[in-house]
């Protein structure tokens, strides 16, 4: 594991640990956080943790060459057609991501995400490196995601989707699975593996494999 320092690099992302874990350290500018997802390396640590970087084998995907790449349920078109939910993009990117700060998970408030998170990846946003997908019913935010859009790689690197309605996270990864397919994206990374993405249709991919897309 390497130590970052403020020379704008990062080691080959084959010299991570078991684990994932690539190194610490660095900070999260835009150049710095362009240069890591592009090489197939995302920042994830806790409040109380240096950044730690971090490249896992095998890597977690929705394979966009796929004609379903996304397991769509009866029950979730069900919720497309009946539930009056609105879906945009790009309209309330800093609300998404706060949203995926605070929602409660399995009991727990929060997530690795903070404010220096949020004030970064708003950069990227504005500068069209960074997209998010709202789904509202009425005029409240009931779900949605963001990630990071590498454009010319075909590839989006999908970081936290929350929801508050049923069905409302799912609804919006259906939503980009649809948009960026219709763009010839080649994937949507997932990161690392749970059984929630699982189910819905994200399957493990060498790290050598994914990092080719790159």
């Amino acid at each position: 594991m390497q130590l970052l320092t403020q020379e704008l690099s990062f080691p080959d992302p084959h010299t991570a640990d078991a684990h994932g874990l690539l190194a610490i350290g660095g900070d999260l500018s835009v150049e710095r956080l362009l240069l890591a997802y592009n090489n197939g390396i995302f920042p994830w640590y806790d409040d109380n943790d240096p950044i730690c970087w971090w490249s896992p084998d095998p890597r977690m995907v929705f394979d966009l060459r796929k004609d379903q790449p996304m397991k769509v349920s009866k029950s979730l078109r069900q919720s497309g057609r009946n539930r009056n939910y609105r879906i945009t993009m790009n309209q309330s990117f800093i609300r998404v991501m706060t949203c995926c700060m605070n929602v409660s998970r399995n009991g727990d408030l929060g997530t690795w995400i903070n404010d220096d998170l949020i004030a970064a990846y708003t950069q990227l946003h504005e500068l069209g490196h960074a997209a998010s997908v709202e789904v509202w019913l009425d005029k409240e935010l009931v779900g949605g995601l963001y990630g990071v859009d590498l454009k010319e790689q075909g590839v989006f690197c999908g970081e936290s989707m929350f929801a508050k309605a049923t069905d409302a996270s799912k609804l919006a990864l259906w939503h980009l699975v649809k948009t960026l397919k219709q763009k010839d994206y080649q994937l949507i990374d997932a990161q690392l593996y749970n059984d929630h993405l699982h189910s819905l249709g994200a399957v493990t991919m060498d790290r050598e494999v994914f990092l080719s897309f790159l």
